[in-house]
């Protein structure tokens, strides 16, 4: 199981369609306050559906509690546009943990800098960045196809 990490997300619409992504892929939601948002039903339904009750989730009031509870900080995989190593170059393993910023700025470089696994999505130049929910999928699906590959 892969561990979804979302730090600070601002819009419900992501945040459901991510928790979507993550029951139908079989992986477990990190949602790192503070939100954009309050987790309700009206807002996460839209696009969350009624699977967010079949969601293995759990939040955190910082992104230190978030680290604290960490078991291996080598396994931690930051996405941000601004990383040299590609997705496609990691090497996946289950229980690995993909964490994605906000998305208005991503990741703060606090956070970026706890960390060594930095990775990028590769996209045309004609583009700053993917939509959180869309770089979910991408990293989710890489990773998935590692791990089933071996």
């Amino acid at each position: 199981m892969l561990n979804i990490v979302l730090v600070e997300p601002e819009i419900p619409n992501n945040t459901g369609n991510i928790g979507r992504l993550c029951v139908g892929t079989q992986c477990r939601l990190h949602l790192v306050h503070p939100f954009g948002f309050e987790i309700t039903d009206k807002n996460l339904k839209r696009s969350g559906l009624d699977y967010w009750v079949h969601l293995d989730w759990h939040q955190y009031a910082t992104v230190t509690q978030w680290i604290n509870q960490l078991p291996d900080k080598s396994r931690v995989f930051l996405m941000s546009s601004h990383a040299t190593k590609s997705i496609y170059e990691a090497k996946f393993q289950d229980n690995d943990w993909l964490v994605f910023g906000k998305e208005s700025v991503g990741l703060s470089s606090e956070v970026l800098a706890q960390f060594e696994n930095h990775l990028t999505i590769p996209m045309s130049p004609l583009i700053r960045s993917y939509n959180i929910a869309n770089s979910v999928a991408f990293v989710v699906g890489e990773a998935n196809r590692q791990i089933n590959l071996k």
